[in-house]
C-alpha cells in the first residue's frame, strides 16, 4: 500500500524526496506521493523529521 502525507505536518523540506527510489514525491507547498509510482519501500517514512509520512 502507498505511504501519504499528512499536509499538516510537512513542511516541505524535501528529505522524502531525497530518498524515493522512483520519484514518486512531488514538490510543492507541502510534497505528495503518487501512489501509482510509490512502491511502498518506505524510505521516505523514515527519512522524515516531522513525522509526516504513513501508511496509507
Amino acid at each position: 500500500m502507498p505511504r501519504i502525507i499528512n499536509p499538516e505536518l510537512c513542511v516541505a523540506c524535501g528529505s522524502c524526496a531525497d530518498v524515493c527510489p522512483t520519484g514518486a514525491i512531488a514538490a510543492g507547498d507541502v510534497y505528495s506521493i503518487n501512489a501509482d509510482e510509490c512502491i511502498d519501500c518506505g524510505a521516505c517514512e523514515g527519512t522524515c523529521p516531522n513525522g509526516a509520512i504513513s501508511e496509507a
